[in-house]
């Protein structure tokens, strides 16, 4: 808790847009686990409440950061932390050949996002939109429920629900049916 706080006093305070940050983090339970050698370098590491679903991540939570170059990354594909930035058309190049021809080569890069809390209010949408969203079917232990499985359970949930309704309504139509026979033999005897 004291680390929160401290956490909290260093970055998130004494701007709007910081504190509205650190209350959407509060919200949805993300902790900032940066280390003090990566807060030295610029750099936020967010841990996300939500486990990863790939097979041999040892049950380890969804990290996210911001660096201070402009990227905003994934930091759980161990080898490979690939940039959620937004993608864009680069420049072409144009590359002359041996027949005097030129090629056009066109890549994509990545969008960089110079300050800071423009950075980590982008992580905020983008986690909220691609984890907490994505994942609504994710239950809190880290158990993936496929989406067939869920809708498979709430039609038969609903089925069930049909049927225990009609078994009702026959049941009652049955019981007015032996107070009717009652009523008629008390009226003929």
């Amino acid at each position: 808790m004291k680390k929160e706080l401290a956490t909290y006093l260093n970055k998130y305070s004494g701007d709007t847009r910081y504190e509205k940050v650190w209350e959407q983090m509060q919200l949805l339970g993300i902790e900032d686990v940066s280390t003090a050698r990566q807060a030295r370098n610029g750099t936020i590491v967010w841990q996300l409440p939500i486990k990863i679903n790939y097979p041999g991540n040892n049950e380890r939570f969804i990290e996210v950061a911001s660096f201070k170059t402009g990227y905003v990354r994934n930091q759980n594909s161990g080898y490979s932390n690939y940039q959620l930035n937004k993608r864009c058309e680069n420049e072409p190049e144009y590359f002359k050949l041996a027949n005097g021809d030129y090629r056009k080569f066109t890549t994509r890069g990545c969008v960089l996002i110079p300050l800071e809390i423009d950075r980590l209010e982008y992580l905020i949408k983008y986690c909220v939109k691609n984890y907490y969203i994505k994942n609504a079917n994710q239950v809190s232990d880290g158990k993936f429920v496929p989406e067939w499985m869920y809708d498979n359970a709430c039609k038969n949930g609903h089925d069930m629900l049909h049927e225990q309704k009609q078994y009702e309504n026959q049941r009652v139509k049955d019981l007015e049916n032996k107070l009717d026979t009652i009523k008629r033999i008390a009226d003929y005897e």
